[in-house]
């Protein structure tokens, strides 16, 4: 029976006809897929994707396209390079991590009393800026801990431009005076 009529069979799901054209085929395709992956158990993988591919688009082929082994054979050349690829990509991304994780653990770690410094220090900026008048906190927050323009301050505090303006100025004088003392710590 020719491979076109077992293609037409398999397109109208006959299991016997995808197994006759898997024992014509399967080892021409290997040798194809061998010659790309390298490695057994893709291969017998990107085999048994080709079939199943074979099997799902049965009813798309066309014998005006060519030979149903010309067919497969590219089939399984692309997907034994996708697998190849991916294989690539997988190993190359994990090299980056391990270098990464390398270079993490060779990179010195704060010592204790380094620690116990920027704590002292975050607390007392809390402490400074709830310290603020209320309106001039607001602005201090809603700028370096938002992140909010100007503009988008006054839209949120329905204020006036200058006025969050002003206000911004107060709040971070009266920080940058409360944080002179520790200017050598900063």
């Amino acid at each position: 029976m020719p491979d076109e009529v077992l293609m037409k069979n398999i397109s109208h799901r006959r299991h016997d006809a995808l197994n006759e054209l898997y024992e014509r085929h399967s080892k021409r395709l290997r040798a194809t897929i061998d010659g790309v992956v390298h490695e057994e158990a893709e291969a017998d993988d990107v085999l048994q994707e080709i079939f199943i591919q074979v099997w799902a688009e049965a009813r798309r082929y066309s014998p005006k396209a060519g030979k149903p082994l010309g067919w497969m054979v590219t089939i399984a050349r692309r997907r034994a390079i996708d697998r190849l690829r991916r294989r690539q990509a997988y190993s190359r991304a994990r090299e980056r991590y391990e270098q990464r994780v390398a270079q993490d653990s060779q990179t010195p770690r704060r010592d204790s009393a380094e620690t116990f410094v920027l704590n002292d220090l975050r607390q007392f900026l809390k402490k400074s800026i709830r310290a603020l008048p209320q309106f001039q906190r607001e602005a201090v927050e809603l700028a370096f801990f938002k992140g909010l323009s100007h503009r988008e301050i006054a839209a949120a505090t329905r204020a006036p431009l200058g006025t969050v303006k002003t206000r911004l100025e107060l709040g971070l004088q009266k920080l940058t005076h409360a944080l002179k003392p520790l200017r050598h710590k900063v």
